[in-house]
């Protein structure tokens, strides 16, 4: 009896132990639970911060790009003033395709260089002002009216002809006036961003137009 007994009590006190073993384990598990928790709580609180302050920096970058926009066309209104087929409309800068092209050309004429070199002299003095942290670029869009070309000269489409004057442009400002070529871009636009409805020669008119827009790459 006493030999079974104390074989009894062995067996108590190995499965006490074990179940202490078993406690201490789970404590420690808790322990390690608890600390990978908290690391990963602390790591998206640093990512939501970190979201956060670059969330308001690009608006405080927005904010400094419309200031510097508004003051590039402010600047520019003032010496368009009075003359014809150039204005500001909103935050672009539109050219009457007229004022910078021959018909059916892409070459820009004398007058027309002028008119985008006034426009280049100006924003040479703004973009000194502007932040480093702004990815600012000049897009030349390029627009023309909806009738046809023949396909016989040396434009096939609209497309080619809004994308070529887009490019004269920009190649001006690069070659002749020493604009920085990786501030600009060009695109055409085909007849197919009309500003004026209609098939009226005064519509389509203001349908052929070359436009400069300060914004953001």
């Amino acid at each position: 009896m006493r030999a079974q007994l104390a074989s009894l009590q062995a067996l108590l006190d190995a499965s006490a132990a074990k179940d202490a073993d078993a406690k201490v384990q789970i404590e420690t598990l808790g322990s390690q639970l608890n600390a990978a928790l908290a690391q990963v709580a602390a790591e998206q609180k640093k990512r939501a911060e970190s979201e956060e302050a670059e969330r308001k920096r690009l608006e405080a970058e927005n904010l400094d790009l419309s200031k510097y926009r508004s003051e590039f066309f402010g600047q520019l209104g003032k010496l368009l003033e009075g003359r014809e087929g150039v204005r500001v409309v909103g935050d672009r800068f539109v050219f009457s395709s007229e004022v910078l092209f021959q018909p059916g050309s892409a070459d820009l004429s004398p007058e027309g260089q002028a008119q985008i070199a006034g426009v280049v002299q100006i924003l040479k003095e703004v973009m000194q002002d502007i932040p480093p942290g702004i990815d600012w670029i000049i897009r030349v869009d390029g627009h023309t009216d909806n009738v046809p070309l023949s396909g016989l000269g040396e434009f096939k489409d609209n497309w080619q002809l809004s994308q070529a004057r887009a490019l004269s442009v920009v190649r001006y400002m690069i070659d002749a006036l020493g604009f920085p070529p990786d501030r600009l871009a060009a695109t055409g636009f085909g007849e197919f961003r009309p500003v004026a409805d209609g098939d009226s020669e005064e519509a389509r008119a203001q349908n052929r137009r070359i436009e400069l827009k300060l914004t953001e790459r």
